[in-house]
């Protein structure tokens, strides 16, 4: 593998914040969130890094200003050394090519009226990859890569576990064969019993298909599991960052400490007790 050092980043955020109006106060003084602030993030190609801190603390923004959903009120976005902060239509589109999300819960990701086997077909369609030929075998691929059996080929995504469900969206986001993967919470609404395997897919393909990952959760023994590198968000500041096994061993931040010992594993539902 190349020297991370001379390799450019896929995602480097540059100094990046994102601030919200609020509801309340007056129109002339609106009350503002600061769900960001001063961020400098870069992910290097097929690296895995935990996003990690309790909900509201910036995380899923960060991620959405990645993935090109939102865009940061000061600070520079670049994918691969190319400055998207200000996204047109075109680099969408060109975004949508180098960025997938796996989102929280697959059954709203998907479209329960819609075959599994066009939901993979669909972004192959608008982004008119290869012949008719071409992307039916690249669906049937797929399958084979989330371990999918083909008998859920056409079928509902009502009539699929959870756990399937899942694999169609982790799917449907590598049909475009991204450099990143952004899975956001993507085992949080699934039962215990197939979080582990979800993970271990996710853990698998990333070195299958040398993909980069940001993966994130408010359950830091789960980072421990799948990433790199971590970093510890609150208030919309990065508290600490470091290789996994550092930050696990030798917490520097009392909030790091704080999250660690409040942290029975999601995977292990009686640790800690």
């Amino acid at each position: 593998m190349a020297d991370l050092n001379t390799q450019e980043p896929i995602i480097f955020l540059d100094d990046i914040s994102v601030t919200f109006k609020t509801r309340t106060g007056s129109i002339l003084h609106p009350n503002l969130v600061h769900a960001v602030q001063g961020l400098t993030l870069k992910l290097m190609p097929g690296e895995t890094i935990g996003l990690v801190g309790e909900s509201g603390c910036g995380k899923s923004t960060t991620a959405n200003v990645m993935c090109g959903l939102q865009s940061p009120t000061s600070g520079k976005v670049y994918f691969k050394g190319e400055d998207v902060t200000k996204r047109t239509a075109e680099l969408r589109k060109k975004i949508g090519r180098v960025v997938s999300v796996v989102f929280q819960n697959p059954a709203t990701a998907l479209n329960p009226r819609m075959a599994v086997h066009d939901q993979l077909l669909d972004p192959l369609v608008v982004h008119g990859v290869g012949s008719e030929e071409e992307r039916e075998e690249r669906v049937r691929e797929l399958f084979g890569l989330v371990g999918l059996p083909s008998s859920a080929m056409y079928v509902l995504p009502g009539q699929l576990s959870g756990g399937q469900r899942q694999r169609v969206a982790i799917a449907r986001a590598l049909s475009l064969q991204p450099d990143v993967i952004i899975a956001d919470e993507p085992t949080s609404a699934l039962d215990v019993s197939v979080r582990a395997q979800i993970l271990n897919l996710l853990t698998d393909l990333k070195h299958e298909l040398g993909l980069a990952m940001v993966f994130i959760s408010h359950d830091i023994q789960t980072e421990r599991y799948i990433s790199d590198r971590i970093i510890v968000m609150n208030h919309g500041q990065i508290m600490e960052e470091g290789p996994a096994k550092q930050v696990f061993e030798d917490p520097q931040d009392a909030y790091t400490k704080t999250l660690l010992a409040a942290a029975p594993s999601l995977l292990h539902p009686n640790l800690g007790h």
